[in-house]
């Protein structure tokens, strides 16, 4: 566990420490319910940050819990000032904030700026006539002359991304549900407005921002059409590809070279607090390249993550490795953020149907690679995919794709803490998703009695990038593969650090590089060389060792 927080004065004076950092995901609804309603809450944090503590990590990441409608769960905003009661109130954010800070824990929360809900106030004036104050802070187009849509862009939920409305007699955009008008981030007082937010919060003691959809805040002012995409560029690692969303190139409707004006801005807002934002960009096909474009330089957001290690299947050595030099690439004065699971997507270890081995040498693995780490809640206990059946669906991807897409309830349901109620200790009334019977076996009371459980490990590998600079923040010499072993080395100062990582289920044999090195690692099953100077990598096992 890091060192205390006292203030935020003494926060700021290290600028750089999200550089390395491992950022633990809540998704508040389900991490803890402190009142019995069902639905976790900020208190229900506050109740769990020192098991947070214990893990080691460096920052927590809370998905939204402002004022919302709940159309999609907190990510469509009526009120960024203020917590939905849901969630509690701004006494209970601020009790996060003392309490995490008082155990050594930083606190990010989840800013959606690229578009609010439609009972927002500033939609409701701006969709109110035509001349009022507002009438520009979101993207208004009229119809084409036949009355149909301004051009062709989709929304990633489904159907053409333009509404009607008829009381301005226009159509708006909203790239999300119909629900989730799109801001126009090309009115200098939208962004004024934006970043006001983010003082409000800053000012509360928030210590950095992950930023929802960045690429999506700014659009090609003159709507050109998004051209087709051809058949065999297209993949799901946005979208499933039952989405016709799919089949466009996103050239117009986001990625607009702009956006990285209104970032500087932002970052400027953020530097006396010593706060740091880490970006999700969503892009199937430039999503590298759009982190290295918003990470660039010292003047832009910290960090970002694309959707590589996202996707749906297990990366192989050669996935691997093309993905980190792809990034060397194009993203070489950039800053990464890598994640396996979050609250979109099917959790990795259904989703690559990986075994408990597995599931450590990747834990490991993340831990050692060049970037920062997010973990969601619940990774740490090997969580699979809950199943939640349609009747129980709260999801309006899932319910609109279903049954092809089930949506993202399966990750979403409730963290369990001990197994004695079918609630998992989640909350003492029904929660607002079931709890799956077969999490409650890997609760976190359960694995803490068994030494060898999952939990352990990730704590272990925490602790194992901390004490060594060289994984946590050290370069690196280009990842590579041999077979089905991933292999590199970091080095920051005079430490050096090899590590390999055998990413298959067959037995692999394989070399040191020259040089004297000493086995590390021997807590994260550790492969040391063997009589005959050579490793012999069980399945799924890594080496670690530093140059003497």
């Amino acid at each position: 566990m890091n060192s205390n927080l006292a203030t935020t004065a003494e926060t700021a004076i290290d600028k750089d420490w999200w550089r390395g950092a491992v950022i633990y995901q809540i998704y508040p609804r389900s991490f803890q319910d402190s009142n019995g309603d069902g639905v976790g809450d900020l208190l229900g944090i506050v109740q769990r940050l020192p098991y947070i503590a214990s893990l080691g990590v460096d920052a927590i990441w809370i998905s939204p819990f402002f004022m919302s409608p709940m159309k999609d769960f907190g990510y469509d905003v009526s009120d960024y000032c203020d917590v939905d009661p849901m969630f509690g109130s701004l006494a209970d954010f601020d009790a996060v904030v003392e309490t995490a800070h008082r155990l050594g824990i930083r606190v990010m929360i989840d800013l959606v700026l690229s578009h609010t809900s439609d009972q927002h106030l500033w939609f409701a004036e701006s969709r109110a006539n035509r001349t009022n104050d507002k009438a520009n802070w979101y993207v208004w187009a009229d119809p084409k002359p036949d009355g149909t849509p301004p051009n062709n862009w989709l929304s990633i939920f489904g159907g053409s991304a333009w509404q009607w409305d008829a009381r301005r007699e226009q159509y708006y955009l909203h790239n999300f549900l119909v629900s989730q008008p799109d801001l126009n981030f090309h009115e200098p007082a939208v962004q004024d407005a934006l970043l006001d937010v983010a003082r409000f919060w800053l000012n509360r003691g928030c210590d950095g921002f992950r930023l929802d959809t960045i690429n999506f805040y700014m659009h090609d002012a003159a709507l050109r059409d998004n051209p087709a995409l051809p058949p065999e560029r297209r993949n799901a690692t946005i979208a499933p590809s039952v989405n016709p969303y799919n089949h466009q190139e996103h050239l117009y409707d986001k990625n607009h070279p702009e956006n990285t004006k209104f970032l500087a801005r932002l970052r400027a807002v953020m530097e006396p607090y010593g706060a740091a934002a880490v970006g999700e960009v969503g892009d199937a096909q430039l999503g590298l390249e759009i982190m290295g474009e918003y990470t660039a330089g010292d003047d832009l957001v910290q960090m970002c993550y694309a959707f590589e290690f996202l996707a749906k299947d297990q990366p192989t050595a050669a996935r691997i490795v093309h993905v980190m030099n792809r990034v060397d690439e194009v993203a070489a004065e950039g800053w990464a953020c890598w994640a396996f699971s979050n609250h979109d997507v099917i959790r990795h270890a259904s989703r690559w149907d990986l075994p408990p081995a597995a599931q450590r040498m990747f834990a490991t693995l993340i831990m050692c690679l060049r970037g920062s780490v997010c973990i969601y809640q619940g990774e740490e206990l090997g969580l699979p995919e809950a199943d939640v059946a349609f009747e129980d669906l709260q999801d309006p991807y899932g319910i609109e794709f279903w049954p092809e897409f089930k949506g993202r309830d399966g990750c979403r349901t409730p963290m369990v803490w001990e197994p004695s109620n079918q609630n998992g200790g989640f909350s003492a009334a029904k929660p607002w998703l079931p709890v799956a019977s077969e999490h409650l076996h890997l609760s976190v009371a359960a694995q803490e009695d068994e030494p060898g459980a999952l939990l352990h490990h990730y704590r272990k590998a925490i602790a194992f990038r901390h004490t060594h600079p060289a994984v946590s923040i050290g370069a690196h010499d280009g990842v590579k593969a041999k077979g089905d072993v991933v292999y590199f080395t970091r080095t920051e100062g005079n430490q050096t650090i090899f590590c390999a990582f055998n990413v298959s289920e067959t037995p692999s044999d394989f070399d040191l590089p020259a040089g004297s090195w000493t086995p590390i690692g021997a807590e994260l099953g550790s492969a040391h060389t063997s009589a005959d100077g050579r490793l012999h990598l069980g399945p799924w096992q890594v080496c670690l060792a530093l140059r003497s």
